[in-house]
């Protein structure tokens, strides 16, 4: 575990609040963020990188001294999954008595900016955990391939008929929550099937289905091209199973 740390920007009277950023890959779009993070509400910005590489590494520091937040970064030897990394993230802000956790990408998906919007609900005491939704009035979304679109749609449809919570964008990681959510003893993640990308479906079915207040936000979600990373690291029919199987398994009561 390596930890870069900059000066601190302390904002006393609200929580602490920390962005955690799955990092795996081009460097670029990385920089991009926490270039714009540096007008952010956040005390902490930790990053979790696989597979680091010396030339990514130096970029990436070097943003991170000039943001003026506390930078926390944790390097694997190896690709460990997004649910790992999320785990390992997660683990790090409740340890540090942070109270507010944001997730978001670390291809440039998500616009930095929109953070405010995310923890809001949570700062005024209205919600326990915010989904950030593209498709909320308000909302905006781009370069979707027409198959990504109509999956994106009808899926919030079947997480709407499953659990019985309105939900109009599931598959969107740019989400808010408080931390001790975490501390609920129903909620179990440190399960080896949650390492990859089921971990979130895995969380996000607990808040709706264990009483937590959860509410919807609008937010931008864009696919970059070129000079802020790739498409996407999803591939349809590869990761199909990861992304359906919490929804499946925990509404048979198959996993806990």
């Amino acid at each position: 575990m390596t930890i870069q740390v900059t000066e601190s920007r302390l904002f006393r009277s609200v929580p602490k609040i920390g962005v955690i950023i799955p990092v795996y890959g081009d460097s670029d779009s990385v920089c991009w963020i926490l270039r714009r993070l540096r007008e952010s509400p956040v005390n902490t910005i930790c990053l979790i990188v696989d597979l680091p590489l010396k030339q990514v590494m130096d970029r990436i520091r070097e943003a991170a001294r000039r943001t003026g937040i506390t930078v926390h970064i944790i390097k694997n030897a190896w690709r460990t999954g997004v649910g790992s990394s999320l785990r390992q993230g997660l683990a790090y802000l409740a340890d540090t008595e942070h109270a507010i956790c944001v997730i978001m990408a670390g291809n440039g998906k998500d616009d930095p900016a929109e953070i405010k919007r995310l923890i809001e609900p949570v700062l005024k005491g209205e919600s326990d955990y915010v989904q950030g939704s593209r498709y909320l009035p308000g909302g905006e979304r781009s370069k979707m391939p027409f198959v990504r679109k109509v999956f994106n749609r009808l899926y919030p449809l079947i997480w709407t008929l499953l659990t019985q919570k309105k939900c109009t964008d599931v598959t969107n990681g740019f989400r808010c929550y408080r931390v001790r959510i975490l501390r609920d003893h129903r909620i179990n993640l440190d399960q080896r099937w949650l390492n990859g990308y089921s971990l979130e479906y895995y969380l996000h079915y607990k808040v709706l289905t264990l009483g937590y207040r959860v509410i919807e936000v609008p937010v931008s979600k864009t696919y970059p091209f070129g000079n802020r990373g790739g498409y996407s690291r999803i591939q349809p029919l590869k990761h199909w199973w990861p992304i359906a199987s919490p929804l499946i398994l925990l509404f048979l009561g198959v996993r806990k």
